[in-house]
């Protein structure tokens, strides 16, 4: 087993561990983007308060259809749901944290940061129109690094992603082909490449591939030591993922005026921003089958709010706003309720 493998596991087995202790399970499935910090967040939660959090990491399009289904308390999902989805299946929708998609690849004698795509480019790549790691776009992007004259092999998620949403609603703004040929959504007919189940598996088979290239959530590549990109941005920039790069595309999120906290982050102006910067959303049911189990479920991310934003800044995500995290206290009152109207959790 790849050490990448072996670290989700392992920590999959932490957290449902702590999840058998719970009277009344707090169950969630869905992005594999946040799931380092929310399995962080589970093991310290549990160290102080004794409750567990048994999430699966199943990708955006599960917990999407798990929640819709009521058999989980609450679901995940980079990809948000628009206003009018979240009313006809009786939902409500809140960020939780932001972070930045990268692309990683697996070349010989190249550094994490060396290697430099732009947006068309990368869309030829996943298109399939630029075969090969010499090929002279990517060496006008890179003057002065050796790159290889073998294959490019594209790696792609297999599920349903909120990290794919992201990523191929990125290429539909940079590509005019792409927009057309493929589009953007959660899962897409991929034209070229081998498929990945989450971010932990595209990781491993970026990892385990020479000549590759894939796209994960940054905590994926930054624990593994994986060789990443750096990318050109909407301004023509340069820029490499890091917090700040992250902040400044997340600075343009007007999530006052957003019905339902619909924001998408790509392709976001200003020199300092990374191109593939993203939040990550949960769902709860408006009138959830078990409120006693709801409010724990919003008291453990109520928590994450007053007291995640370190861990999730040492995984290079990016806290929310105190102005939205009032915003989603506020929306956690006055739409998640019990039978007889009453909220199921106030924050305090």
């Amino acid at each position: 087993m790849s050490k990448i493998l072996l670290r989700s596991a392992l920590v999959v087995a932490v957290v449902g561990a702590a999840a058998s202790t719970l009277a009344a399970d707090i169950s969630g499935a869905g992005a594999t983007f946040p799931y380092p910090v929310y399995s962080k967040w589970a093991d310290t939660y549990k160290k102080d308060t004794g409750i567990g959090l048994n999430y699966q990491s199943i990708g955006s399009g599960g917990g999407i259809k798990q929640i819709v289904a009521r058999t989980v308390t609450f679901g995940a999902s980079d990809a948000p749901m628009k206003a009018e989805d979240l009313e006809k299946n009786g939902l409500v929708q809140w960020p939780q944290v932001m972070g930045g998609i990268v692309m990683v690849v697996n070349l010989d004698g190249v550094k994490p940061g060396e290697i430099v795509i732009d947006g068309p480019t990368l869309a030829k790549i996943f298109l399939g129109e630029i075969k090969t790691w010499n090929d002279p776009a990517l060496a006008k992007l890179n003057p002065g690094l050796k790159l290889p004259e073998g294959p490019i092999a594209v790696i792609h998620r297999s599920d349903g992603s909120g990290t794919s949403f992201n990523f191929t609603d990125y290429l539909s703004k940079v590509s005019a082909d792409w927009k057309s040929k493929v589009g953007a959504a959660a899962a897409v007919e991929w034209p070229i490449g081998l498929a990945a189940k989450g971010n932990e598996g595209v990781a491993n088979t970026v990892a385990n591939t020479k000549g590759s290239v894939g796209y994960v959530e940054y905590a994926y590549a930054k624990q593994n030591n994986m060789t990443y990109a750096k990318m050109v941005n909407h301004d023509g920039k340069t820029v490499a993922p890091t917090m700040e790069s992250f902040q400044a595309a997340a600075a343009n999120a007007d999530w006052a005026n957003a019905p339902g906290y619909y924001q998408i982050l790509t392709d976001q102006k200003g020199a300092a921003s990374w191109p593939l910067t993203a939040a990550t959303f949960i769902l709860i049911p408006k009138q959830p089958q078990d409120a006693a189990v709801a409010g724990e479920a919003l008291k453990f991310f109520d928590w994450a709010f007053k007291n995640g934003s370190k861990e999730a800044a040492a995984l290079d995500y990016i806290p929310m706003p105190d102005n939205v995290i009032g915003m989603v206290r506020k929306t956690w009152a006055a739409d998640v309720k019990t039978a007889d109207g009453k909220p199921v959790y106030e924050s305090k």
